[in-house]
């Protein structure tokens, strides 16, 4: 199918189709709005028909009935005739009815006239199927017709019996319209129901359906089921809404229907004439014209020169040829340009189509490829330069990277080959070029430049000129001979910070020069020595028994020791604090036993100056701190992975009068099987790398969160939680409780913080501070582990606390130990003196107990009261009465 065909069903499918359903849609909008028009004016005639048929028929009735009252003795009152009569048939009614009054009253009373007048209106007004005639007395009814052995009452509605004057309409009876009339007669009220039928006011000839709708009140609007009724609202003398629904029928609108169809059709007729002439004049003026021109332009080649149509009558394309041949000439120079250019490059570029033959090769390519134009064009290009067969068609056609580099030798020569696919607009591929470049003394250079720079980047330390940490992990990395044992140490300088602090870092330096010295001397030509960092040097020690490790290395410290920096007038020395990791056969992961040598350097520097320390994976201490790291991560990951669980512990009162039930939160890690984790696992390491702050946070929220969601705690429970020292004090911390508080609106004295003595002293009026802030808004405070410190007493006047926890080491042996029993009772005694209650932790016995009640502590915590539990299961162990 050719473009000018494609142009044919766009013109159709694009313009004469819309512009046909657009003539055709506005035509169906004016045929409907004049058929809404016309329904408009038909149902506006046949209501007002129907509103004076209904008026007539209730006209009737009230005339029929006033005739048959004034037949009867006594004659008829004044006559008051319907409210919705229209006023012009109300006044003629009224003319009717005083032209019969003037006739009877002129009539002799007992003459034969008045007796056939008598008989007549009784006739009329009788003979009028299924009528109802009562007479209202002083609201009582009484049925006159049809004539009944005793009177009937139906069920009238209680306005028309106290008040018949102002009745005339139609009323339900029964769920049956009838139309009702009131009359007047000298001692009552005659009343007339006769049986209302909608379809009596049929018109004759009439196309519209005519139904009766009634709503239970007038509030409510007549329902009908056709959605086309017109409603023509009626008088309801039962309270309700009442309308004729007037449905015009199909046969109503076909005529009126019949009568628009015509010019509709004329119109749009004339559009599909006016859209085919349009056609036809395009195909002629454009369409020939365009194929022509494109015909030619398939035909072209931009080096064959300007485009000629001879005989062609362009007519407003002539301007677009014109175009065009001022583009081809603008390519022709581009493309000269272009070949002169790439004749000149020293790199070789070949051009080649998606099946690798060369179209194009400049100079410098067929000098590498040692070739003539004629003989590359049309060669296959794997064939010239070595790739493989289908590297170049698959680079060309698969997806791959448009740019691509790879290396290949020719005739000696080391080539980079680059490769970039040719891309039309539209992302077809049309070929690939092929980059040539000689990197034969390019990659001589960088061999050179990477041996020269490989021996520069040596493993030494410029100040020491030992091995760096670098060199040394390298060292390690490459491991032992299988057989052979190896010792590492740790060793670090005391008193070095001292130097560069005070002679400032050259003078620093002058140290390290010196030891590194003493260190090369003291060891043997297989040892090895490098500095890490600072002041932290590392030795490698094979081959030695544990017994000639350790003289070597207290020679190292006696000769360390003996070292003096003279600067400013002053004499420093350093001592040497040394770790030592024992390897044995087959030594693997030297780096792994490097941080336990460093492990215990930290030890040896706690027991003392120049200590050597020997690392014992039997080592409970150093074992932690060895893993520290991992139990700081695993710690991290279980706060953002809400893998902490609260357990509680009871608080029994033993001599306390308040009766709140205390309990300590716990914290423990529920690990992926299942196990837990108690806190004595983490917490150490949690405070080593500062992360108590978020422990504590977690934990506070956590029981703040658990007693928002049991009130019936609120009332007599109170939960310690621990503040670590770090938390203590911490930028936030104090805010982070009260907001904490705030949104789950518990109360504040349901909480108590348990903070250590040592740690309430680490910052100590920052720590002051908080407590009493946090004090006022109601928390308690608890000194924990109290007994441990050396100023306990003297600080204790200051720490606003409410309770003091005694520390478990007086407890355990209380019942057999006599001091034990002093040093608790002397607590209790001062702070029953400052108002402070007392706790006693680590209660594991009954005897213990007992002796705590001599004493008089008021709490009692441990084993013997209870064992840890889950705090979520605490609802279970209430008793009977209080639950949670």
């Amino acid at each position: 199918m050719t473009d000018s065909h494609h142009l044919y069903f766009r013109f159709i499918g694009l313009f004469a189709l819309p512009v046909v359903l657009l003539v055709g849609w506005g035509s169906g909008l004016w045929y409907q709005h004049q058929l809404d028009l016309l329904a408009k004016q038909l149902v506006a005639s046949e209501l007002t028909q129907l509103r004076e048929e209904y008026d007539q028929a209730l006209l009737a009735l009230q005339a029929k009935t006033q005739a048959y009252a004034r037949s009867q003795p006594g004659g008829v009152a004044a006559p008051d005739l319907p409210k919705t009569a229209d006023a012009h048939k109300t006044n003629a009614l009224k003319n009717d009815v005083l032209k019969n009054d003037a006739q009877q009253v002129m009539v002799p009373k007992d003459s034969p006239i008045e007796s056939d007048a008598r008989a007549t209106s009784n006739a009329a007004l009788l003979a009028i199927p299924g009528l109802r005639l009562y007479s209202v007395t002083g609201g009582e009814l009484m049925q006159l017709w049809p004539a009944a052995p005793l009177p009937q009452v139906p069920d009238l509605p209680s306005a028309v019996l106290q008040r018949p004057e102002q009745q005339a309409g139609i009323l339900f009876l029964k769920d049956k319209p009838y139309l009702l009339a009131s009359v007047a007669t000298e001692d009552a009220w005659l009343l007339a129901l006769r049986p209302f039928v909608a379809s009596e006011l049929q018109l004759p000839g009439s196309t519209f359906r005519i139904e009766l709708s009634r709503a239970a009140s007038k509030q409510e609007a007549p329902a009908v089921a056709d959605a086309k009724a017109y409603l023509l609202p009626l008088l309801s003398l039962d309270g309700s809404s009442l309308a004729l629904a007037v449905i015009p029928t199909a046969a109503a609108m076909s005529a009126a229907a019949l009568g628009l169809s015509i010019p509709t059709l004329a119109l749009m007729l004339l559009g599909l004439g006016l859209l085919s002439w349009g056609f036809v004049w395009l195909r002629k003026r454009q369409l020939a014209p365009q194929r022509a021109l494109a015909q030619e332009f398939a035909r072209h080649e931009p080096a064959d020169g300007p485009l000629t149509l001879q005989g062609a009558a362009l007519g407003e394309l002539q301007l677009l040829l014109d175009s065009a041949n001022r583009w081809l000439e603008l390519v022709a120079d581009t493309r000269a340009e272009s070949m002169a250019m790439l004749e000149a490059l020293k790199d070789g570029v070949i051009v080649t189509d998606t099946a690798g033959k060369v179209s194009y090769a400049n100079r410098a390519a067929r000098q590498l490829v040692s070739a003539d134009e004629r003989a590359l064009t049309g060669e296959q290009l794997e064939v010239l330069i070595g790739l493989e067969p289908q590297d170049i068609a698959d680079f060309a056609m698969t997806g791959q990277q448009l740019r691509r580099q790879q290396q290949l030798r020719l005739a000696g020569s080391l080539l980079r080959c680059h490769l970039s696919r040719i891309q039309s607009s539209a992302g077809v591929s049309q070929g690939v070029i092929v980059a040539l470049t000689d990197m034969t003394v390019q990659a001589q250079n960088e061999a050179e430049l990477q041996r020269l720079t490989a021996r520069a980047k040596a493993h030494a330390d410029p100040v020491t000129g030992l091995l760096n940490r670098a060199g040394f992990a390298a060292l390690l990395a490459q491991g032992m001979v299988d057989g052979f044992c190896v010792t590492l140490c740790s060793l670090n300088l005391e008193q070095f910070k001292l130097i560069n602090d005070n002679c400032g870092h050259s003078e620093g330096d002058r140290m390290l020069e010196l030891v590194a010295r003493t260190l090369r001397s003291g060891l043997g030509p297989r040892d090895v020595v490098a500095r890490l960092d600072g002041d932290e040097f590392a030795l490698l020690i094979p081959e030695r028994s544990a017994h000639e490790v350790a003289m070597v290395l207290k020679e190292l410290q006696r000769q360390v020791s003996m070292l003096a920096l003279d600067s400013n007038g002053h004499s420093y020395r350093v001592g040497a604090s040394i770790g030592v990791a024992f390897v044995g056969a087959p030594a693997a992961q030297l780096g792994e036993h490097l941080k336990d040598a460093q492990i215990a350097c930290q030890a040896a520097k706690r027991k003392g100056s120049n200590q050597i320390h020997v690392f014992d994976a039997n080592d409970t201490e150093l074992n932690h701190e060895r893993n520290a790291p991992e139990w700081a991560m695993r710690m991290a990951n279980a706060i953002y992975s809400d893998e902490l669980e609260l357990f509680f512990q009871p608080i029994q009162a033993l001599c306390s009068t308040n009766p709140r039930q205390r309990m300590e939160v716990l914290l423990r890690i529920r690990e992926p099987d299942g196990k837990l984790l108690s806190s004595a696992q983490f917490i150490a390491s949690a405070e080593r790398f500062k992360l108590m702050p978020q422990v504590d946070k977690a934990v506070i929220a956590l029981t703040m969160a658990y007693l928002a969601a049991r009130p019936g705690l609120w009332q007599d429970h109170c939960l310690s939680i621990n503040l670590s020292g770090n938390s203590l004090g911490a930028e936030g911390m104090e805010a982070f409780i009260m907001a904490e508080l705030n949104r789950h609106g518990i109360p504040a004295n349901c909480l108590c913080f348990e903070i250590t003595e040592t740690t309430a002293l680490q910052n100590r009026q920052r720590t002051l501070a908080m407590l009493r802030r946090l004090r006022k808004q109601g928390f308690a405070f608890a000194i924990d582990d109290f007994g441990n410190g050396f100023a306990s007493y003297g600080y204790l006047r200051e720490l606003p606390v409410d309770y003091v926890k005694i520390d478990g080491c007086f407890v355990r042996q209380l019942a057999d130990n006599v001091k034990d029993y002093a040093i608790v009772k002397s607590i209790h005694d001062v702070c029953t003196v400052m108002g402070i209650e007392t706790v006693a932790e680590c209660v594991e016995s009954s005897q213990t107990i007992s002796k705590l009640e001599d004493i008089g502590v008021n709490y009692i915590q441990g084993y013997a009261v209870g064992r840890p539990k889950a705090l979520r299961d605490y609802a279970i162990a209430l008793p009977m009465g209080r639950r949670a």
